[in-house]
């Protein structure tokens, strides 16, 4: 063959190592969380910098208060219950939690707002309970607690953003642009509601959920009032969301928008993170100014609405701009913030209560309290209802794209328990067995067949979840493990499909007549 034949096919050649080689780069080069507690993925690289997300999993609508050199934040918690997880922090990056503050299902508990209003720590939020929405407050004079019952202010809308006028009076911010007078001890409110702000009309091209103007948070500074809007719709299309700005020099207004609306917004499918919005305001350990907001992952919905942190400046004429940081690539950390460990490990050896730190019955009221004990190292719960869809699953959040879990279960009586990636209850998928039976869960669906041979009342389930991939194995004695031939694929279980807001979670259920003891609860986050 002559030479000259061979040179197409080694230029082809030598084209496809050099775009490998590329790729290789690209992707030795590109961000890769910091790993922490059992390998979940965490914020802090430990170099000066971080990556976002700063809280991984679903952690929507975050609300955050700067107390002295200390941060607390909170978020939407739905129907878990308990709720209302309270976080802490110094620097803004990492995050322990001390646990929850809301204890009575009032409802699905949406877009907290976090204040300190002389000495007193106050938490709003709004919740629909039989088809009857309106907004709560529940206060502390410690923060880490006692937390008072929530007290109904009995006035609608949602998203309640506090804020305090120059004369001293107190005022909530509810979403469609409605505010709201408070008496003085924050506890009740004083007339109706009435629109104060019209938000900011964007382009008609732009590929939004909808106009949903909600989630105010205001701040004073220098002259000016400042207003923190979402608008855009909270999922949806990718490039829904946005943070909107606004100022005024009086409570009352008028409202002036900022030209530099959008402050962020998710503009392309492309981006790493979408529906980027809701945000809040607050200063940083270094002086510095920075936005805390909620997004989904570009590919994991399933893992909900993750907390963002992106720095922002203020212009010479008093209004606050994007700094316009890659929230996709690492970002300078603050500085001058001691760091808290953060997160804790979701592996639970059920030696210490751990419910409503880790834990959360879903759509769980005060008879689920009477449900569980602890008990020689195990969880002893209480079958409720017959299946997932109504026993109220205990399920907790979790940020990473793979992971394993595992537990050892023994039923009792005539329950029913099992291990679940749980959404709600028209989304869930995993395994369950009674005394008899094997229960397979998909699509939130039951198939009962007889239980295999070789297994009793004492079972050791484990779910890998590898990116939407499920498997299931299951061992009599924790050694010998028998993968399951049913596997799933759940990356469709998430709000854009069966709607709720919420996110999947591994979750453990017992159903019907009995109990059923767990152990040995192990978490663990995959490459």
């Amino acid at each position: 063959m002559h030479h000259s034949h061979l040179r197409p096919i080694l230029v082809t050649v030598l084209l496809c190592v050099a775009a490998t080689a590329s790729t290789r780069a690209e992707q030795a080069s590109s961000p890769d969380w910091a790993r922490g507690i059992e390998g979940q993925r965490k914020a802090d690289l430990g170099n000066g910098f971080f990556l976002n997300p700063i809280f991984a999993g679903d952690h929507p609508d975050p609300s955050i208060l700067k107390d002295g050199s200390d941060y607390y934040m909170v978020f939407s918690t739905f129907e878990c219950y308990p709720g209302l997880v309270l976080w802490h922090s110094r620097d803004l990056v990492n995050w322990q939690p001390i646990g929850p503050t809301l204890f009575k299902n009032v409802g699905p508990v949406w877009a907290p707002d976090l204040i300190k209003h002389e000495g007193r720590y106050y938490i709003y939020f709004p919740a629909r309970l039989g088809g009857r929405q309106t907004n709560h407050a529940i206060w502390a004079d410690n923060i880490r607690g006692p937390w008072s019952e929530p007290v109904d202010l009995n006035v609608g809308h949602i998203d309640p953003g506090h804020a305090v006028g120059s004369d001293g009076c107190r005022y909530l911010f509810l979403s469609a642009g409605q505010r709201v007078e408070l008496a003085r001890d924050g506890l009740s409110v004083m007339g109706e509601p009435v629109k104060v702000y019209d938000g900011w009309k964007f382009p008609k091209d732009w590929i939004v959920q909808g106009f949903g103007l909600e989630g105010p948070k205001l701040i004073r500074r220098g002259d000016y009032y400042h207003m923190i809007v979402a608008q855009g719709g909270t999922a949806g299309p990718p490039t829904s969301h946005m943070v909107v700005s606004a100022r005024s020099r009086s409570i009352d207004g008028p409202w002036e928008n900022s030209p530099y609306n959008p402050i962020v917004r998710t503009a392309s499918a492309a981006e790493k993170w979408w529906s980027r919005g809701h945000g809040t305001l607050v200063e940083g350990p270094d002086g510095g100014w920075y936005l805390v907001y909620h997004a989904y992952e570009n590919g994991f919905y399933t893992l909900g609405r993750q907390t963002l942190l992106e720095p922002v400046e203020w212009t010479d004429d008093g209004w606050f701009k994007s700094r316009g940081d890659d929230v996709a690539q690492s970002i300078r950390k603050p500085a001058g913030g001691e760091a808290v460990p953060h997160g804790f490990a979701l592996s639970d050896d059920f030696s210490t209560n751990k419910m409503g730190l880790q834990w959360s019955f879903f759509d769980g009221g005060d008879g689920d309290r009477e449900r569980f004990r602890y008990d020689d190292g195990a969880l002893i719960l209480k079958g409720k209802g017959t299946s997932p869809r109504d026993c109220s699953p205990l399920s907790f959040v979790c940020g990473d794209q793979a992971y394993q879990v595992q537990v050892e279960m023994e039923i009792r009586g005539g329950a029913t328990g099992g291990l679940l990636l749980f959404y709600s209850k028209r989304a869930y998928g995993g395994i369950g067995f009674s005394a008899k039976n094997e229960i397979m869960h998909r699509e939130a669906n039951e198939r009962v067949m007889p239980k295999p041979a070789g297994l009793g009342n004492r079972i050791f389930i484990r779910l890998t979840n590898d990116r939407h991939i499920v498997t299931i194995d299951t061992s009599p004695d924790g050694i010998e493990w028998t993968r399951s031939e049913r596997s799933m694929e759940v990356s469709g279980y998430h709000h854009n499909v069966v709607y709720d807001f919420l996110s999947l979670r591994p979750a453990l259920y017992a159903a019907g007549p009995g109990e059923v003891a767990f152990r040995n609860f192990t978490y663990r986050a995959l490459p």
